[in-house]
């Protein structure tokens, strides 16, 4: 559905809130009522005119926009095919990870040897499998809740234990602003889910961070890769003596 068409869904939604008929409408803004409802039924107008009914319901623009954004379905896993399709084609991959990012297809090009063609059209190979919403200026919106996770046992986090996995832990963890904890214990099961949630937090704080530091100098950004993880887990040579 167009952006439009989700604004005129709401205002239809607002009308009926604000107990207006289509009739009252039409003599507010000075049009056949049969007009009003051909407009409203094909879901297509200027936004010119989706102001004009905002102010005839005494309704902020920026509040319905608002609202819209706020009814649209976002993705907290995607489904296993998006991601064999993300998978198989590593550009695409570093995209997504860029788009996980928002970064502008400008930044992607600035740090990557990737050109303006190819980064369009993974963008589009997103929208089409639906990821992200693909703008005018190859602006986007991502269609992934701030809940969002990959699958646990799905083909990205598969690729990230064959391939990455061995070369991130193989650092030393060592350098300005770098840290590696390891911490075993035994703790009530009904507070496990409680370190999960400040976990998810810390990860939450660093995403929102990452997107207020993209206004700052390039020079004064330095790249993170947090991984943070629980599990009921016992190191297989240590289980060998489990009585």
């Amino acid at each position: 559905m167009s952006t439009t068409a989700d604004l005129v869904l709401a205002l239809k939604k607002e009308l009926k809130a604000g107990q207006m008929t289509y009739a009252d409408l039409a003599v507010a803004l000075g049009m056949a009522e049969s007009s009003v409802k051909r407009m409203l039924s094909v879901g297509d107008m200027p936004l010119s005119r989706v102001d004009a009914i905002c102010r005839i319901l005494k309704l902020d623009f920026a509040d319905l926009a608002r609202r819209v954004a706020d009814a649209q379905q976002l993705l907290a896993e995607m489904t296993q095919e998006q991601e064999r399709a993300v998978v198989a084609d590593k550009k695409l991959l570093l995209v997504v990870i860029c788009v996980l990012s928002q970064w502008t297809m400008e930044q992607i090009t600035a740090n990557y040897r990737l050109t303006d063609a190819q980064v369009i059209q993974c963008l589009a190979q997103l929208d089409r499998i639906g990821i992200i919403e693909l703008k005018p200026l190859n602006r986007y919106r991502l269609k992934l809740s701030k809940a969002f996770r990959w699958r646990p046992h799905g083909p990205v986090m598969e690729y990230f234990r064959d391939h990455a996995m061995g070369d991130y832990f193989s650092g030393g963890f060592a350098g300005p602003g770098e840290g590696l904890l390891l911490v075993h214990g035994s703790v009530s099961k009904s507070l496990a889910s409680t370190f999960l949630d400040r976990m998810q937090s810390v990860a939450h704080d660093f995403t929102q961070q990452h997107l207020a530091d993209q206004k700052l100098p390039k020079k004064d950004l330095q790249g993170y890769t947090l991984l943070l993880a629980m599990r009921s887990w016992e190191f297989e040579a240590f289980a060998a003596f489990r009585r």
